[in-house]
């Protein structure tokens, strides 16, 4: 009796270990992804952070000058305007996206008719260039809106908001919504689909309302959708620039300049280490954005 047991314990761990092993077959399929991620990425990216501590230019001669950089980008005004900028536009968005993107879900998957064409319509702006979409913004803005406001005697109207330091954003987050609301729709489509219909018949027979049903069974069973959205949302405004440069080019003088748009003019203007190192703090903020948000949604993201 104690061999059979001894032979089926030692049976059981082979199983396990096989179980356990990875196939060589796989890491040959995985390791032209790293071999074209280290040197796109990886690469290119620790050489920027070593010249971040140098005086380089981006060509010639350069000389290494430790932390000046870093201790001078924390005294610089405009840096930290972009990253005020930057962190507050992130945010306004995040919100106007996923509470736009989550109603319009919600309308597109009742009962109503052509919702397969809505949707159709609605995740056309996804797949236009976000600098033609700024750029026929734009002109919106400056031209068509302010004429109308002209002809209708509105006088907030008849200038462009985008010539007003104070407001300004709010039209490239409007822009930035248009384009983005299509893709978070796509994942709340999904989300809300998901939900078993056999849930709301048993509020129904309960009596809940719509607007009951809406906050107590699909808001929680669609939470992880909503993590989901707002990680990505927030990482892809984070690095905002081709609508921005439609729309403002930063403008009104740096009123609405992001983190990319100052990282990228600085390489054009000779100020390669300095934006190396901007670039490298950017980098690091987004880590720890990252962590964050992940950290506190631990646990709600299970689908």
């Amino acid at each position: 009796m104690a061999t059979t047991s001894t032979t089926v314990t030692r049976n059981d761990r082979r199983a396990r270990r096989s179980t356990r092993r990875v196939e060589p077959i796989y890491y040959l399929f995985l390791l032209p992804s790293l071999v074209l991620f280290t040197l796109a990425i990886t690469v290119p990216g620790v050489i920027g952070i070593f010249f971040s501590f140098t005086d380089s230019i981006g060509i010639g001669d350069w000389h290494f000058i430790g932390l000046t950089n870093y201790i001078a980008l924390f005294s610089d005004p405009a840096i930290l305007q972009s990253y005020l900028f930057t962190l507050g536009f992130s945010i306004a968005t995040v919100i106007v996206v996923n509470v736009c993107a989550f109603l319009l879900a919600v309308g597109l998957t009742s009962r109503i008719r052509f919702k397969t064409g809505l949707r159709t319509i609605f995740v056309i702006p996804m797949v236009i260039s976000g600098i033609i979409i700024a750029y026929v913004f734009n002109f919106l803005f400056s031209n068509s809106l302010p004429a109308a406001g002209t002809a209708l005697g509105i006088p907030w109207l008849q200038t462009s908001i985008l010539a007003n330091p104070d407001f300004a954003w709010v039209a490239i987050v409007i822009v930035t919504a248009w384009q983005a609301i299509p893709g978070t729709l796509l994942i709340y489509i999904a989300g809300l689909l998901s939900v078993p219909a056999d849930v709301y018949e048993a509020a129904d027979l309960d009596g809940a309302s719509k607007r009951q049903q809406l906050l107590r069974i699909t808001l929680p069973l669609v939470a992880g959708y909503v993590v989901i959205n707002v990680i990505l949302g927030f990482k892809g405004f984070l690095n905002a620039y081709d609508i921005i440069v439609g729309l403002t080019n930063g403008g009104p003088g740096t009123a609405t300049r992001s983190v990319a748009m100052t990282i990228i003019a600085g390489f054009n203007g000779g100020d390669y280490a300095y934006q190396m190192a901007n670039a490298t703090i950017f980098f690091i903020v987004a880590i720890i954005i990252s962590v964050l948000q992940l950290s506190l949604t631990r646990g709600r993201n299970q689908f």
